[in-house]
């Protein structure tokens, strides 16, 4: 069996938050320059040229991408050989609220979805946990932005609606949402599963690199399609209109019921912030 000391894990929780803040991945920011030189629309080749820009700044300056850091989204990979002396989740959310404090992140959490009390640490995260076999430790990190949460959707499809059904869903969400999650975007879609595993599909979706590809054939040929797809919509850059409304559409799926036909629609906006590391 291998121990993990929790204080390490909280130290490694609060630099990842920061860092993932702070810097845009390089493969994001390569995705994101392949868009400037693509798109047709002068004025969204601009934005786009400033989102780099400002993206740039944050890594040198060290301060946050954007205004909003989000809600700290965690996923823990735990093998079965290893084990922890004390609250892997208090470890976890004393990390965040270490990163928030101490890099002067904006504290987005409230308390209640109702009284809205801020709790002005951005704690609790969202943690989630798969167990696997050996002695792994990963830790993946988000922090997911509301202006594009906001903009998610799920929705239980039936299974004559088919994949025409779900290219018209994503498409029309995406659509709709226009420039308020500040594309170009990546877009997680979850297809499969029931009522909340189509959610954590789509949301696992956005933690993929941004240049990786569905193995599954189905998958992948979907998320070729969708990205044609909404580029053609126009939404553009923050949506002042362009061929760049999307930088990635990425597809995960599970087994369903007969009956049913869960998707689900994560989006993310042009920051595509999250990081990870192995301990």
């Amino acid at each position: 069996m291998r121990k993990i000391d929790l204080q390490l894990v909280t130290d490694k929780i609060k630099e990842l938050f920061i860092d993932a803040c702070e810097n845009i991945p390089e493969n994001v920011l390569n995705a994101l320059k392949k868009a400037a030189e693509e798109e047709q629309s002068p004025l969204s080749k601009e934005v786009i040229n400033k989102i780099v820009e400002n993206a740039y700044l944050g890594r040198e300056k060290h301060l946050p991408i954007c205004q909003d850091t989000g809600v700290a989204v965690v996923y823990l990979t735990i093998g079965s050989e290893v084990y922890f002396e004390g609250d892997i989740y208090e470890a976890v959310n004393e990390g965040v609220r270490l990163a928030y404090t101490q890099g002067y992140l904006r504290k987005s959490v409230v308390r209640h979805p109702l009284d809205r009390v801020n709790t002005k640490d951005n704690t609790p995260a969202i943690v989630h946990i798969k167990m696997v076999p050996g002695d792994v430790f990963k830790i993946d990190v988000a922090p997911k932005g509301g202006g594009s949460e906001n903009m998610s959707l799920v929705k239980m499809l039936i299974p004559a609606d088919g994949i025409e059904g779900i290219k018209k869903l994503v498409v029309d969400t995406v659509f709709n949402a226009g420039g308020k999650p500040c594309p170009p975007l990546v877009v997680g879609v979850g297809i499969g599963g029931n009522f909340e595993k189509c959610a954590l599909l789509a949301k696992e979706a956005l933690f993929r690199e941004i240049d990786d590809e569905s193995s599954d054939p189905i998958a992948n040929k979907l998320e070729k399609e969708l990205l044609t797809l909404i580029n053609n919509t126009g939404v553009g850059a923050m949506g002042f209109g362009g061929t760049k409304t999307c930088l990635a559409v990425k597809v995960n799926v599970h087994p369903c019921h007969i009956a049913s036909l869960p998707v689900a629609i994560n989006i993310q906006c042009h920051a595509a912030r999250h990081k990870s590391c192995t301990l």
